[in-house]
C-alpha cells in the first residue's frame, strides 16, 4: 500500500510541478547542480552543531552567513547577551509591498556519538534506510545523477538544515532563470530551537526592524507520512514536568527490608498511573479545559486528511493505539501527557538486591491553543497531592521527607502557550495555493503534533506563522541515525522557490 501510494504521490507532485515556472526552474536547475547542492550540504552538516557548543555553533553561523553573502543576499547575525545568534538574510525586491519570512534553524539534537552507526557530523550516504540494511555508498561519478531514494545519515540533516540548503539553492535557481520576485524576503536561521529558543523572541525584539514581515513560514519538521507535503497552521508548545519521589535516604538489602520500607519506584508507578486510563484519556482534573474549539474549515481539514493509522501501526509494530477510535491526526489537536523517561537504582546485568532511595521521572505535556501553561501545569502538581503525596519545589531534607508519608518534589519548564493562525486568511489561502501548485493536494491540519518557536515570533513581531516543512517523516529526528531522504531535499528546493517567488 505504502509504495502505491507513494507512486501515485510521485505522479501528482511531477504534474503539479510543471504547474509552477519557479518549481519547474528550481527542477531544471536542481539536475544540473546535484553534485555542487549535495556537497554545500554535507560541509554544512560536518559542523557540530549542538545549542551549548557555542563555538561551533558560531562557525555554523558564520558560515551560513558566508553562503548568504556569497547569493548576494544581505546577511547579518543578530543576537543579544547570552544568546546564539541568529542568522538573518534580506532580498528587498523593488515595488513590493509586502514581506514573507522564511524560518528554519541550524542547531541539533543533543546527542551520544555511541549509539550511531556512523559518527553523527561525518555525513554517510546509504543506498536504504538502515532499517533495510542500507549500506554506506561512494558518491556517483559526476554528472552522474543521485538516486532520490539514497538516505544522508547526519545530525540534523533532516532537522533542520535541509531546509536551508533548499531555501539557497532555490535562490540560485530563481536568479539563474531570470525570475522576479513579488515580495521582500527575509531569513532567520535559529541556532537554539533545540534548546527551547530561549532567547528567539529577546532577539527578533531588539532587532525587530530587521525581522518584521507580514508572515514567516516556518522550515522545520516532516512532510505527512503519506509523503504528501504538509501545510499545518500551529504547533503545540511543551511543559516540562520532573518528579523525584522518596523513600530510605540511601539504598536497603531488599532481603532484609523488603515489606517494610517503602519502595520508591512502585509509588513512582503507581502515581504515574493514576494519570491516565486504560484508553490514555489523561484523568487529571481540568486537564482539557481551556481548549480553544476548531473552526468548520479546520475540523473538514482534518476529515479529508488520510487515513494512516493502520500503515503507522504496520511500520511502528503496534498492536493498538491511545485514544481510539479518533484517529491520529485529531489527537494532535488535543493535549496530551507523556513520560519521557524513568529512572531509579539500577536495571539488567548492574541490577543489585536493593530497595532504590528515590526513582524519578520526566514528563512532557504538550498543550494546544487556549491553555495557559502555568495552569496546565499546576493541574498536574495539583494531582500529585491528590495522591497523597506532600509537594515541594526543592529538594527535601530528611526533616521534611520524615515528617510526610509521601514527599514528591516537583519542577516545572515551559510557559509558552500554543497558537494557531486560522486557515481561512487570505495569506493562508494563497500559501496552500502555492504549495499545491508545485507539490499536488497537500495535507492541511490545524496544528502539528511537535513544537515550533511560533509564539516567540508571532508575539514580538505581531506577524502570523505558517509551518511549511520539507523532511522525511522517517527521518529519525531527535534520535540517532537522524537522515534525510534526497528526494525529500529535491522536492523541497522546488517548493522553496515556489514560495520565494509568491
Amino acid at each position: 500500500m505504502k509504495c502505491i501510494g507513494a507512486f501515485l504521490g510521485l505522479l501528482a507532485l511531477t504534474a503539479a510541478a510543471e504547474t509552477n515556472p519557479a518549481a519547474q526552474a528550481a527542477r531544471q536547475w536542481r539536475e544540473q547542480h546535484e553534485r555542487e547542492i549535495f556537497d554545500e550540504f554535507v560541509s554544512l552538516l560536518s559542523i557540530p552543531d549542538i545549542a551549548s557548543d557555542r563555538a561551533n555553533i558560531q562557525r555554523n553561523a558564520e558560515t551560513i552567513q558566508r553562503m548568504l553573502q556569497k547569493r548576494g543576499i544581505t546577511s547579518r547575525l543578530a543576537s543579544v547577551p547570552g544568546s546564539n545568534p541568529v542568522v538573518f538574510g534580506e532580498i528587498r525586491t523593488p515595488g513590493a509591498v509586502r514581506t514573507i519570512g522564511f524560518y528554519a534553524h541550524y542547531d541539533g539534537q543533543p546527542l551520544d556519538p555511541k549509539e550511531w552507526t556512523t559518527p553523527p557530523f561525518q555525513p554517510a550516504l546509504r543506498n536504504a534506510p538502515l532499517e533495510k540494511d542500507g549500506q554506506v555508498i561512494p558518491l556517483p561519478d559526476p554528472g552522474t545523477p543521485f538516486n532520490p531514494e539514497w538516505r544522508l545519515y547526519a545530525r540534523s540533516a533532516g532537522d533542520d538544515k535541509a531546509p536551508i540548503i533548499a531555501m539557497l539553492a532555490a535562490a540560485d535557481a530563481i536568479r539563474n532563470a531570470g525570475l522576479k520576485m513579488k515580495s521582500n524576503i527575509k531569513f532567520a536561521f535559529e541556532g537554539e530551537e533545540e534548546a527551547g529558543s530561549p532567547n528567539l523572541e529577546r532577539v527578533l525584539a531588539a532587532n525587530k526592524d530587521l525581522f518584521t514581515a507580514d508572515v514567516w513560514l516556518m522550515c522545520d519538521g516532516p512532510v505527512h507520512q503519506t509523503r504528501r507535503q504538509l501545510i499545518a497552521f500551529g504547533a503545540r508548545t511543551v511543559v516540562q514536568v520532573d518528579i523525584t519521589v522518596y523513600g530510605p535516604n540511601h539504598e536497603l538489602h531488599s532481603g532484609h527490608y523488603g515489606n517494610w520500607a517503602p519502595n520508591p519506584a512502585l509509588m513512582l508507578a503507581k502515581l504515574l498511573a493514576s494519570m491516565k486510563d486504560d484508553n490514555g484519556r489523561v484523568l487529571v482534573d481540568h486537564f482539557y479545559d481551556g481548549i480553544e474549539p476548531l473552526s468548520a474549515t479546520e475540523k473538514r481539514a482534518i476529515t479529508e486528511a488520510p487515513d494512516i493509522d493502520q500503515a503507522l501501526m504496520q511500520e511502528f509494530g503496534l498492536g493498538s493505539t491511545d485514544g481510539a477510535p479518533q484517529k491520529l491526526t485529531e489527537l494532535i489537536t488535543l493535549p496530551s501527557l507523556n513520560i519521557r523517561g524513568m529512572a531509579s537504582s539500577r536495571t539488567g546485568a548492574q541490577a543489585s538486591n536493593v530497595i532504590p532511595s528515590t526513582a524519578t521521572a520526566t514528563l512532557d505535556i504538550r498543550l494546544v491553543k487556549g491553555i495557559d501553561p502555568r495552569q496546565a501545569a499546576q493541574r498536574v502538581v495539583e494531582h500529585i497531592r491528590k495522591q497523597g503525596f506532600f509537594v515541594v519545589n526543592t529538594m527535601p531534607d530528611t526533616r521534611v521527607r520524615m515528617a510526610h508519608p509521601r514527599v514528591a518534589f516537583v519542577t516545572t519548564k515551559g510557559e509558552e502557550p500554543a497558537t494557531r493562525t486560522p486557515m481561512d486568511l487570505p495569506i493562508s489561502q494563497e500559501v496552500i495555493r502555492t504549495v499545491e501548485s508545485v507539490r499536488g493536494p497537500a495535507v492541511k491540519l490545524p496544528n502539528m503534533g511537535g513544537g515550533l518557536p511560533l509564539i516567540s515570533i508571532e508575539r514580538p513581531l505581531g506577524a502570523r506563522t505558517i509551518v511549511v516543512p520539507i523532511a522525511n517523516h522517517d527521518d529519525n529526528q531527535h534520535t540517532f541515525n537522524e537522515n534525510l531522504r534526497l528526494q525529500n531535499l529535491w522536492d523541497g528546493i522546488e517548493l522553496m522557490a515556489a514560495l520565494l517567488t509568491m
